[in-house]
């Protein structure tokens, strides 16, 4: 079958292309904004792509074409579709139709943390023999890749709440029918398509009534607002995991910055986990991940000590370039509990070394300013942020400037945000650029300047 993807530069979207080809699948797309890593994993796979939305990019002999939640109706392509009678699916469908069927599913879902999780399960059950499919919204360091069919029983997904396409509102997860769920964390996000938090709630409501009574629900048991939703109904198993005691899985720290824990399981220490990771964030990601593959029948304590060469995903705190004791590193985080978290991490590692932010608020949520109260206070561990304030981001910059704790500056643009941070950086620094876009390629940009 000929496939169009439109929206296939998205992780998400990217990764459906991957497994698509993989099976065997003629694939082109076309997206808006294409940019690394996703492109050039697609360029990789030999899989041509087209920028912007002309009809005309979708060849006349595709059979099916496979749309984007990006896309709203009034886009040129999407009303090309409709108007011409082409068949038309969504990602979230195709997946669960030509992928899912068979395989025993993993779903990592939550506010923060998916993409990690979803990595480190995938790693740990690879370790372990089992040789799983996977689609990760983002390009994984230990596989290479997004996305791949695998010849194993699992398939671990990333179960995203953002919805499904502009013809279904549902969130992408409800498709999944996982028989082992992660709930890792529930927050108000995505501003652009739930007007509360118990709109939020609700769809991971939804998920759960899709676990049969022989899976196992994987659960953060610090996050009240999951302990609500478990509380409207509950037909599957439940495992907790925290940090402290009182959970069924529990991490001890012995490094204050999560380098190190040990791995409580049901009253009895089952090992240490020594590994490059930081932050708390990221002792709950790793918790979650060895829950759901003992869940599946791998012996958690057999399968800790490979954590040691986990390597994550790129822009996840990926080290990009070290020029003279500064560090630069790029990363995805971009609400403000994860922001928070992944600085506190850095901050335990590095002590009273100086953190200079370069972050470019432009996901939905922060474009509608859902997240404009929270921004400063998530900023606290940086002595030095310089927003990104592009001239169409409707938000009021100045107002979290002033209430940032060190020094805060906005710049319109790329190029000047680069001669900020260069008329600041000092030896010894930390610089890490914050966004969940393409950011101009600032953090390389700025690595070559430091060459320079």
């Amino acid at each position: 079958m000929k496939l169009h993807i439109l929206g296939i530069a998205g992780t998400f979207m990217g990764g459906v292309a991957a497994l698509a080809r993989e099976l065997g699948h003629e694939v082109e797309g076309s997206d808006q904004a294409v940019y690394p890593p996703m492109s050039t994993q697609l360029e990789k796979l030999g899989i041509a792509l087209s920028q912007g939305y002309d009809p005309a990019h979708i060849s006349a002999d595709v059979e099916s074409v496979v749309i984007g939640n990006a896309l709203s109706r009034g886009n040129p392509a999407v009303e090309a579709v409709l108007d011409e009678g082409r068949a038309y699916t969504s990602g979230a469908e195709w997946l669960r139709d030509h992928v899912l069927p068979g395989r025993e599913v993993i779903a990592v879902a939550g506010t923060h943390g998916k993409t990690t999780t979803t990595t480190i399960t995938t790693y740990l059950l690879q370790s372990a023999g089992r040789e799983p499919g996977f689609l990760i919204g983002g390009v994984a360091e230990d596989f290479g890749v997004s996305a791949r069919i695998g010849s194993g029983r699992e398939f671990v997904v990333e179960a995203d709440e953002y919805d499904t396409a502009f013809f279904d509102k549902r969130s992408k997860f409800v498709h999944y029918r996982p028989a082992v769920a992660i709930l890792n964390n529930l927050e108000y996000d995505h501003a652009d398509i739930f007007p509360d938090l118990a709109a939020i709630e609700r769809q991971f409501h939804h998920l759960i009534r899709t676990v049969p009574h022989r899976g196992r629900l994987i659960v953060n048991g610090e996050d009240d607002n999951l302990k609500r939703v478990l509380a409207v109904g509950c037909w599957t198993p439940v495992e907790t995991f925290g940090i402290g005691d009182g959970f069924d899985w529990s991490a001890h720290l012995v490094n204050a910055d999560g380098s190190i824990f040990d791995v409580i399981h049901a009253g009895n220490k089952i090992g240490t986990v020594e590994w490059p990771m930081l932050g708390r964030h990221n002792v709950m990601n790793g918790l979650a991940a060895l829950a759901a593959c003992q869940a599946v029948g791998v012996d958690a304590a057999s399968v800790i000590p490979a954590l040691a060469n986990f390597r994550s995903v790129k822009r996840r705190m990926e080290v990009v370039g070290e020029m003279g004791d500064i560090t630069v590193y790029d990363d995805f985080a971009h609400h403000p509990t994860a922001i928070a978290t992944t600085l506190d991490g850095l901050r335990a590692k590095v002590g009273d070394a100086r953190i200079v932010v370069a972050m470019e608020p432009r996901s939905n949520s922060m474009r509608l300013g859902a997240h404009a109260e929270a921004l400063a206070p998530s900023l606290a561990g940086a002595d030095v942020v310089v927003f990104l304030a592009r001239p169409e981001l409707p938000w009021d910059a100045d107002k979290v400037i002033a209430e940032v704790r060190g020094e805060a500056i906005a710049v319109p643009d790329a190029e000047t945000l680069l001669a900020a941070l260069a008329a600041r950086v000092q030896a010894g620094d930390h610089v890490v650029f914050m966004s969940n876009g393409g950011f101009d390629g600032a953090p390389r940009r700025f690595v070559e300047r430091l060459r320079g």
